[in-house]
């Protein structure tokens, strides 16, 4: 495959996902949503633009949607001017999304009625890693059809996972996040009641930085103490949109999910408290408002 479409590439992780098959020799068109400055350089570099989403289907052979959630997605493949509206022969769509996983069995039953093919294909990591090429993917997709594709996922990521069948990359997606923001809302809480409790929150850090509890999440979020609310670039309105999707699949099943409904609520929380638009480490600005505690900086 050499001519691959792009919707999502003004976008923090789309930017350096786009940038990268632009590196790798591929032949990239992109649509721009609002602001074509975000993709100059990769219109300079040579991307081409099109007018439509379904300029791309019908031109590209692999088009890869990268933008918030199950909504746009629908959007971008059902909508007026959609993929869908007339899609080239055997075009494949990547959903790098973080999607629900109802949405995407709807929308894979309307492509493959289309003759088209739609891979769950979500992502890891950070925008950083995103312009460096080396991002994580999870891919729901068969043997033949995740062969196919291989060559395109590895132009902007370093490891790709194959999770199973169609739809099972969402699933693993939502685990994943689900397990991320539980260690990101857990660490925002502890550090409050160690404030209240008259610790220094630094001694708890020392203490998980030598253990079995650190990671990279608690680290980030952790940085919050001296001020840094940037190592963690995911905004926390999308991250409270992943663990609603959690929630639902969990309800879907059933499985009961009392930590995730707690983490789900812990974010709503803090957005309703204006750090929506915020990165997920404002999760302890929102502690500090509802311990009334001090934890971060003046």
């Amino acid at each position: 495959m050499q001519h691959i479409g792009f919707v999502g590439a003004s976008g923090l992780m789309g930017h350096g996902m786009a940038r990268s098959l632009l590196a790798r020799g591929f032949k990239l068109s992109l649509t721009v949503h609002r602001n074509r400055e975000r993709v100059a350089d990769l219109l300079s570099a040579g991307a081409s633009l099109a007018e439509t989403p379904a300029a791309l289907g019908r031109d590209c052979e692999l088009v890869i949607v990268c933008v918030t959630g199950s909504p746009q997605v629908e959007q971008v493949l059902s909508g007026p001017d959609g993929i869908l509206t007339e899609p080239g022969q055997g075009l494949i769509v990547v959903d790098a999304s973080t999607s629900e996983p109802d949405s995407t069995a709807r929308l894979r039953e309307a492509c493959a009625a289309r003759g088209v093919t739609l891979v769950d294909a979500p992502l890891t990591r950070t925008p950083v890693e995103a312009e460096q090429g080396r991002l994580n993917t999870m891919v729901g997709a068969d043997d033949a059809v995740l062969a196919t594709i291989r060559p395109v996922l590895e132009a902007y990521c370093e490891n790709v996972f194959h999770a199973g069948g169609p739809g099972a990359g969402h699933v693993v997606k939502l685990l994943n996040n689900f397990i991320a923001q539980a260690i990101c809302t857990s660490a925002a809480e502890a550090f409050a009641v160690g404030v209240r409790a008259g610790i220094d929150p630094r001694r708890l850090v020392d203490v998980v930085s030598a253990g079995g509890v650190n990671s990279g999440l608690f680290q980030a979020m952790a940085r919050t103490l001296d001020g840094d609310f940037e190592g963690l670039k995911f905004e926390l309105d999308n991250a409270r949109k992943d663990l609603r999707y959690y929630t639902h699949l969990a309800e879907s099943l059933p499985v009961a999910a009392q930590i995730g409904e707690a983490v789900h609520q812990s974010l709503v929380t803090a957005s309703a408290l204006g750090h929506g638009s915020a990165f997920v480490p404002a999760l302890v600005l929102a502690q500090e408002q509802l311990a009334n505690a001090k934890i971060t900086p003046e």
